[in-house]
Protein backbone atom coordinates (compact mmCIF):
# COMPACT_ATOMS: atom_id res chain seq x y z
CA UNK A 1 0.00 0.00 0.00
CA UNK A 2 1.62 3.38 -0.85
CA UNK A 3 -1.54 5.68 -1.17
CA UNK A 4 -2.79 6.51 2.72
CA UNK A 5 -5.26 9.54 1.65
CA UNK A 6 -8.67 8.19 2.85
CA UNK A 7 -8.02 5.19 3.61
CA UNK A 8 -9.01 3.37 7.22
CA UNK A 9 -7.45 2.06 10.25
CA UNK A 10 -8.40 0.71 13.53
CA UNK A 11 -5.61 0.88 16.12
CA UNK A 12 -5.84 -1.10 19.17
CA UNK A 13 -4.53 0.30 22.05
CA UNK A 14 -4.37 3.78 20.47
CA UNK A 15 -4.54 6.20 24.05
CA UNK A 16 -0.96 6.09 24.79
CA UNK A 17 2.72 4.41 23.54
CA UNK A 18 3.01 2.60 19.78
CA UNK A 19 -0.60 3.16 19.86
CA UNK A 20 -0.85 6.89 20.06
CA UNK A 21 2.07 7.41 17.71
CA UNK A 22 1.04 5.30 14.68
CA UNK A 23 -2.57 7.37 15.17
CA UNK A 24 -0.73 10.67 14.94
CA UNK A 25 1.39 9.22 11.96
CA UNK A 26 -1.54 7.58 10.13
CA UNK A 27 -2.94 10.42 10.74
CA UNK A 28 -0.59 13.24 8.96
CA UNK A 29 -1.13 10.68 6.00
CA UNK A 30 -4.68 11.43 5.68
CA UNK A 31 -6.33 8.27 7.11
CA UNK A 32 -9.12 7.91 9.03
CA UNK A 33 -9.02 6.41 12.25
CA UNK A 34 -10.86 4.07 14.68
CA UNK A 35 -9.05 4.16 17.69
CA UNK A 36 -9.64 1.38 20.36
CA UNK A 37 -8.30 1.69 23.84
CA UNK A 38 -10.04 0.89 28.09
CA UNK A 39 -8.67 4.19 28.72
CA UNK A 40 -11.03 6.65 27.68
CA UNK A 41 -9.69 9.79 29.06
CA UNK A 42 -6.81 9.09 27.13
CA UNK A 43 -8.55 8.09 23.89
CA UNK A 44 -10.66 11.24 23.87
CA UNK A 45 -7.26 13.18 24.57
CA UNK A 46 -5.86 12.15 21.34
CA UNK A 47 -8.86 12.53 19.21
CA UNK A 48 -8.97 15.85 20.54
CA UNK A 49 -5.68 16.20 18.66
CA UNK A 50 -6.32 14.33 15.70
CA UNK A 51 -9.77 16.19 15.35
CA UNK A 52 -7.75 19.80 15.62
CA UNK A 53 -5.96 19.28 13.13
CA UNK A 54 -8.41 17.88 10.30
CA UNK A 55 -8.64 13.59 10.86
CA UNK A 56 -11.66 11.78 10.87
CA UNK A 57 -11.44 9.72 14.15
CA UNK A 58 -13.55 7.41 15.98
CA UNK A 59 -13.02 6.29 19.71
CA UNK A 60 -14.00 2.87 21.55
CA UNK A 61 -13.52 2.12 24.94
CA UNK A 62 -12.49 -1.48 24.48
CA UNK A 63 -11.79 -4.88 26.04
CA UNK A 64 -9.63 -6.17 23.39
CA UNK A 65 -9.88 -9.49 25.00
CA UNK A 66 -14.27 -9.70 24.83
CA UNK A 67 -15.16 -11.68 22.06
CA UNK A 68 -18.60 -9.71 22.71
CA UNK A 69 -16.90 -6.34 22.87
CA UNK A 70 -14.68 -6.67 19.86
CA UNK A 71 -17.49 -8.06 17.65
CA UNK A 72 -19.51 -4.85 18.66
CA UNK A 73 -16.50 -2.39 18.08
CA UNK A 74 -15.81 -4.34 14.62
CA UNK A 75 -19.33 -4.16 13.94
CA UNK A 76 -19.50 -0.43 14.70
CA UNK A 77 -16.21 0.12 12.58
CA UNK A 78 -17.62 -1.27 9.73
CA UNK A 79 -21.05 0.40 9.31
CA UNK A 80 -19.32 3.84 10.65
CA UNK A 81 -16.67 3.55 8.27
CA UNK A 82 -17.57 1.27 5.68
CA UNK A 83 -14.18 -0.71 5.45
CA UNK A 84 -10.67 -0.84 6.67
CA UNK A 85 -7.78 -0.75 5.18
CA UNK A 86 -4.84 -1.42 7.91
CA UNK A 87 -5.90 -3.02 11.16
CA UNK A 88 -3.04 -2.40 14.30
CA UNK A 89 -3.60 -5.23 17.13
CA UNK A 90 -1.01 -3.29 19.36
CA UNK A 91 -3.17 -3.60 22.65
CA UNK A 92 -0.76 -5.10 25.28
CA UNK A 93 -0.11 -5.13 29.00
CA UNK A 94 2.52 -7.16 31.29
CA UNK A 95 2.94 -8.61 34.33
CA UNK A 96 6.12 -10.10 36.07
CA UNK A 97 7.25 -13.13 38.49
CA UNK A 98 8.72 -16.69 38.89
CA UNK A 99 6.55 -18.83 36.49
CA UNK A 100 5.57 -20.72 39.19
CA UNK A 101 4.22 -18.11 41.25
CA UNK A 102 2.29 -16.35 38.34
CA UNK A 103 -1.61 -16.15 39.74
CA UNK A 104 -4.55 -17.72 37.25
CA UNK A 105 -5.76 -14.04 37.19
CA UNK A 106 -2.48 -12.50 36.15
CA UNK A 107 -2.06 -15.45 33.18
CA UNK A 108 -5.49 -14.67 32.53
CA UNK A 109 -5.09 -10.68 32.34
CA UNK A 110 -1.67 -11.12 29.82
CA UNK A 111 -2.87 -14.05 27.51
CA UNK A 112 -6.08 -12.31 27.35
CA UNK A 113 -5.31 -8.78 25.77
CA UNK A 114 -2.17 -10.15 24.59
CA UNK A 115 -3.48 -13.04 22.97
CA UNK A 116 -7.15 -12.88 22.37
CA UNK A 117 -6.57 -9.00 20.79
CA UNK A 118 -4.83 -10.33 18.24
CA UNK A 119 -7.43 -13.34 17.10
CA UNK A 120 -10.25 -11.03 17.41
CA UNK A 121 -8.29 -8.30 15.19
CA UNK A 122 -7.26 -10.73 13.05
CA UNK A 123 -10.68 -12.35 12.10
CA UNK A 124 -12.97 -9.65 12.30
CA UNK A 125 -11.20 -7.48 10.02
CA UNK A 126 -9.69 -9.90 7.67
CA UNK A 127 -12.59 -10.90 5.46
CA UNK A 128 -13.41 -7.12 4.33
CA UNK A 129 -9.69 -6.61 3.44
CA UNK A 130 -9.46 -9.93 1.82
CA UNK A 131 -13.27 -8.95 -0.05
CA UNK A 132 -11.42 -5.80 -1.18
CA UNK A 133 -7.86 -7.44 -1.99
CA UNK A 134 -6.00 -4.41 -0.38
CA UNK A 135 -5.32 -4.18 3.23
CA UNK A 136 -2.57 -4.38 5.73
CA UNK A 137 -2.63 -6.38 9.49
CA UNK A 138 0.40 -5.16 11.69
CA UNK A 139 0.13 -7.45 14.96
CA UNK A 140 2.39 -6.02 17.88
CA UNK A 141 4.78 -8.70 19.22
CA UNK A 142 7.82 -7.59 21.10
CA UNK A 143 11.72 -9.24 21.28
CA UNK A 144 10.34 -11.55 23.94
CA UNK A 145 8.10 -12.92 21.30
CA UNK A 146 11.89 -13.99 19.68
CA UNK A 147 13.96 -14.29 22.66
CA UNK A 148 12.95 -15.41 26.02
CA UNK A 149 14.44 -13.76 29.68
CA UNK A 150 13.48 -15.01 33.14
CA UNK A 151 10.51 -13.46 35.21
CA UNK A 152 8.21 -12.97 32.24
CA UNK A 153 6.63 -16.59 31.76
CA UNK A 154 3.50 -15.29 30.75
CA UNK A 155 4.13 -12.03 28.79
CA UNK A 156 7.22 -14.49 26.89
CA UNK A 157 4.31 -17.00 26.10
CA UNK A 158 1.53 -14.24 24.66
CA UNK A 159 4.17 -12.44 22.95
CA UNK A 160 5.65 -15.58 21.23
CA UNK A 161 2.22 -16.75 20.08
CA UNK A 162 1.54 -13.54 18.30
CA UNK A 163 4.80 -14.30 16.17
CA UNK A 164 3.65 -17.80 15.61
CA UNK A 165 -0.02 -16.41 14.79
CA UNK A 166 1.39 -13.96 12.31
CA UNK A 167 3.59 -16.27 10.98
CA UNK A 168 1.01 -18.40 10.35
CA UNK A 169 -1.48 -15.72 8.97
CA UNK A 170 1.17 -14.56 6.23
CA UNK A 171 1.69 -18.24 5.20
CA UNK A 172 -2.19 -18.39 4.48
CA UNK A 173 -2.41 -15.14 3.04
CA UNK A 174 0.07 -15.82 0.23
CA UNK A 175 -1.40 -19.39 -0.07
CA UNK A 176 -4.99 -17.58 -0.80
CA UNK A 177 -3.44 -15.69 -3.12
CA UNK A 178 -4.41 -12.43 -1.88
CA UNK A 179 -2.23 -9.02 -2.32
CA UNK A 180 -3.33 -8.58 2.11
CA UNK A 181 0.18 -8.26 3.49
CA UNK A 182 1.11 -8.24 7.15
CA UNK A 183 3.74 -7.98 9.83
CA UNK A 184 5.07 -8.80 13.49
CA UNK A 185 6.28 -6.11 15.20
CA UNK A 186 8.78 -7.54 17.15
CA UNK A 187 10.57 -3.79 19.67
CA UNK A 188 12.97 -3.60 22.28
CA UNK A 189 12.55 -1.15 24.84
CA UNK A 190 10.52 1.62 23.66
CA UNK A 191 9.02 4.28 25.86
CA UNK A 192 5.56 3.18 26.63
CA UNK A 193 3.48 2.38 29.67
CA UNK A 194 3.06 -1.05 29.26
CA UNK A 195 4.68 -1.80 32.65
CA UNK A 196 2.08 0.11 34.11
CA UNK A 197 -0.78 -2.42 33.04
CA UNK A 198 -1.95 -2.40 36.40
CA UNK A 199 -3.52 0.74 36.03
CA UNK A 200 -5.97 -0.64 33.58
CA UNK A 201 -7.30 -3.72 36.39
CA UNK A 202 -10.01 -3.37 39.10
CA UNK A 203 -8.76 -2.70 42.59
CA UNK A 204 -10.36 -6.64 43.11
CA UNK A 205 -8.51 -8.56 40.34
CA UNK A 206 -5.32 -6.41 42.05
CA UNK A 207 -5.91 -8.27 45.51
CA UNK A 208 -7.16 -11.36 43.93
CA UNK A 209 -3.52 -12.16 41.78
CA UNK A 210 -1.70 -10.63 44.24
CA UNK A 211 1.24 -12.98 45.61
CA UNK A 212 1.44 -14.59 49.16
CA UNK A 213 4.92 -14.09 49.20
CA UNK A 214 6.40 -11.32 50.67
CA UNK A 215 9.86 -11.81 49.22
CA UNK A 216 8.68 -12.42 45.23
CA UNK A 217 6.64 -9.79 45.63
CA UNK A 218 9.19 -6.93 46.60
CA UNK A 219 11.32 -8.46 43.87
CA UNK A 220 8.83 -8.10 41.57
CA UNK A 221 7.90 -4.36 42.49
CA UNK A 222 11.46 -3.93 42.40
CA UNK A 223 11.70 -5.44 38.91
CA UNK A 224 8.73 -3.27 37.79
CA UNK A 225 10.50 0.06 38.42
CA UNK A 226 13.55 -0.99 37.29
CA UNK A 227 11.92 -1.81 33.72
CA UNK A 228 9.93 1.88 34.35
CA UNK A 229 12.83 3.65 34.58
CA UNK A 230 14.65 1.84 31.61
CA UNK A 231 11.88 2.42 29.64
CA UNK A 232 11.87 6.22 30.56
CA UNK A 233 15.43 6.37 28.62
CA UNK A 234 14.01 3.98 25.96
CA UNK A 235 13.26 4.42 22.08
CA UNK A 236 10.96 7.14 21.13
CA UNK A 237 7.29 5.20 20.06
CA UNK A 238 7.76 8.07 17.07
CA UNK A 239 10.44 5.87 15.69
CA UNK A 240 8.25 2.32 15.84
CA UNK A 241 5.69 4.12 13.77
CA UNK A 242 7.81 5.37 11.41
CA UNK A 243 9.09 2.27 11.27
CA UNK A 244 5.29 0.40 10.99
CA UNK A 245 5.03 3.10 8.18
CA UNK A 246 7.74 1.65 6.07
CA UNK A 247 7.02 -1.79 6.48
CA UNK A 248 3.18 -1.05 5.12
CA UNK A 249 4.86 0.12 2.30
CA UNK A 250 7.48 -2.56 1.50
CA UNK A 251 5.36 -5.42 2.50
CA UNK A 252 7.61 -6.46 4.90
CA UNK A 253 7.06 -9.14 7.51
CA UNK A 254 9.42 -8.95 10.22
CA UNK A 255 9.64 -5.25 12.20
CA UNK A 256 12.69 -5.22 14.35
CA UNK A 257 13.29 -1.83 16.02
CA UNK A 258 16.59 -2.50 17.44
CA UNK A 259 19.98 -3.49 16.21
CA UNK A 260 20.96 -5.57 18.74
CA UNK A 261 17.76 -8.05 17.86
CA UNK A 262 19.25 -9.82 15.08
CA UNK A 263 22.29 -10.94 17.66
CA UNK A 264 20.19 -11.94 20.38
CA UNK A 265 17.83 -14.02 18.09
CA UNK A 266 21.18 -15.59 16.30
CA UNK A 267 22.37 -16.45 19.75
CA UNK A 268 19.29 -18.16 20.54
CA UNK A 269 18.61 -19.83 17.57
CA UNK A 270 22.36 -21.37 18.10
CA UNK A 271 21.66 -22.49 20.98
CA UNK A 272 18.98 -25.00 19.56
CA UNK A 273 20.94 -26.26 16.72
CA UNK A 274 23.43 -27.24 18.99
CA UNK A 275 21.63 -28.65 21.67
CA UNK A 276 22.97 -26.12 24.21
CA UNK A 277 20.84 -25.39 27.36
CA UNK A 278 19.02 -21.79 26.96
CA UNK A 279 20.52 -19.04 28.88
CA UNK A 280 19.76 -15.09 29.14
CA UNK A 281 20.56 -13.67 26.32
CA UNK A 282 23.64 -11.82 26.12
CA UNK A 283 22.04 -8.97 25.12
CA UNK A 284 20.45 -7.17 28.38
CA UNK A 285 17.91 -4.98 28.64
CA UNK A 286 20.15 -2.02 28.94
CA UNK A 287 21.20 -2.63 25.54
CA UNK A 288 17.77 -2.45 23.99
CA UNK A 289 17.96 1.11 25.00
CA UNK A 290 18.21 3.74 22.32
Amino acid sequence: MQNFEGKISVITGAASGIGRSLALRFGKQGMRLALVDLDTEGLERLATELRETGVDVATFQTDVSSEDAMEAMASSVLERFGTVHVVCNNAGVATTGLTWDISVRDWEFVLGANIWGVVHGIRLFTPAMLEQNEGHIINTASTAGLVSSGRMASYNASKQAVVAISETLYADLEAAGSDVGCSVLCPGFVNTQIWDSDRLRSESDLAASASSDDEAKAINDMLRHGIRDLLAMAMSPDVVADRCLEAIREKTFYILTHEQTAPALQERVQQIVSGANPIQPSAGPENFIK
